[in-house]
């Protein structure tokens, strides 16, 4: 009887004994097979908002303000009135002018009048011809002082009219520089306010001379593909991160190397219609120049970034999913172009990123189709992601 409870006893407790823990079932995720494409070669760059046309205007007259005759902040028309400075002393010196002219035609009338009673007597040797030429010049030198004079007056005209001070550009005029009652100078060309013509206007940036020298080698060697007449596209961003919608294209590179900064100047063009883009605002410019022959793209969604660059997950041989350290370049329409970490035929893992782990056992599910990585992918079904 003692034997046959220690059997049960052993029986029991081999029943009870602790089985051995199941693998972990494989996680269902979405791949795309990296294949190269001719993708957008996309370099950022810092920009700053520059007026198209912009003028300074300033006093050409010494005087005193007596009205601002525009609206600061509105836009104005070319040869409109801004300012009036007080005319009275320049509109008394052109009438002291004018009235020394008047004084010199007459004595020209005069002396004309004197060359032509002589003329006869000469020839009756009334008069010697001394006499008859010195009334020549005479004449002559009150002609030419009525020219002289003539000048002085068109100069008094041209010195009042300046008195009324006019846009010279159209464009966007800013604050008043100085107020009603402010003496103005000729001399010292007192600035009065400035003039923007922002429709449309200049984004210019710089670009260092080494990658300026990578994209002609890229080019050289074709890995890079740049029309001759194709225009570069150029896309903004503002601060907020927001896009500015109207592109514009580069209108001049300079083909000099600054010696201080080690840069190239580049310029581009930008429709501004609303008025959004403000002279001296900084953006974010993305220039599209060219596309990359043979390059390598995946979706945004599919990588992880960090202060060492980003990371994806690939399905390794073994059907386990592998984290791949990756160098990303830019991002153009929502891929992040992948410089170096991926090979083409990598599987790289584009859904349930958040319930795997290195090493950890996957199953592939709807694989995407494998060619060109610029094609966009399918959703994934809800129960895969």
């Amino acid at each position: 009887m003692r034997n046959l409870i220690f059997l049960l006893a052993m029986l029991l407790g081999a029943c009870s004994a602790p089985e051995e823990a199941a693998p972990p079932p494989a996680t269902p995720v979405r791949t795309i097979t990296v294949a190269p494409a001719a993708i957008p070669n996309i370099i950022e760059l810092p920009g700053r908002v520059e007026p198209v046309r912009e003028a300074e205007v300033r006093a050409r007259v010494t005087g005193i303000v007596q009205q601002r005759l525009y609206e600061e902040g509105t836009d104005v028309r070319a040869g409109q009135p801004l300012f009036r400075i007080d005319p009275r002393e320049l509109r008394a010196s052109y009438a002291q002018t004018e009235a020394s002219l008047q004084r010199a035609r007459a004595t020209a009338s005069n002396a004309s009048a004197v060359v032509d009673r002589y003329r006869p007597l000469v020839s009756e040797n009334a008069i010697s011809q001394q006499e008859y030429d010195a009334a020549v010049a005479a004449a002559r030198e009150a002609e030419a002082n009525v020219a002289q004079i003539r000048a002085q007056l068109d100069a008094a005209s041209l010195q009042l009219g300046y008195t009324t001070v006019r846009a010279p550009i159209a464009g966007r005029a800013s604050r008043a520089q100085v107020t009603e009652g402010a003496l103005v100078s000729q001399t010292e060309g007192t600035l009065l306010t400035r003039i923007e013509q922002i429709t449309p206007v200049y984004v210019s940036f710089s670009q260092s001379a080494s990658e300026v020298l990578a994209i002609r080698r890229a080019i050289a060697a074709g890995e890079l593909d740049l029309g001759e007449n194709e225009q570069v596209e150029v896309r903004l961003q503002f601060s907020d991160g927001t896009e500015y919608p109207i592109p514009g294209y580069i209108d001049f590179l300079d083909f000099s190397v600054d010696e201080e900064t080690g840069t190239v100047d580049l310029r581009a063009e930008f429709p501004n219609p609303e008025g959004i883009l403000l002279p001296g605002e900084f953006v974010r410019a993305r220039i599209y120049a060219g596309r990359i022959s043979n390059g390598i793209a995946v979706p945004q969604r599919a990588v992880t970034v960090n202060e060492d660059g980003g990371s994806v997950f690939v399905v390794d041989g073994k059907g386990m999913a592998a984290l791949r350290p990756v160098q990303l370049g830019s991002m153009a329409d929502g891929r992040w172009v992948i410089e170096s970490g991926l090979r083409p035929g990598d599987k790289v893992i584009v859904s349930n990123l958040q319930k795997i782990r290195p090493g950890a056992p996957v199953t592939i599910a709807n694989q995407a189709s494998r060619g060109n990585t610029q094609q966009r992918a399918r959703p994934a079904p809800a129960e895969a992601r």
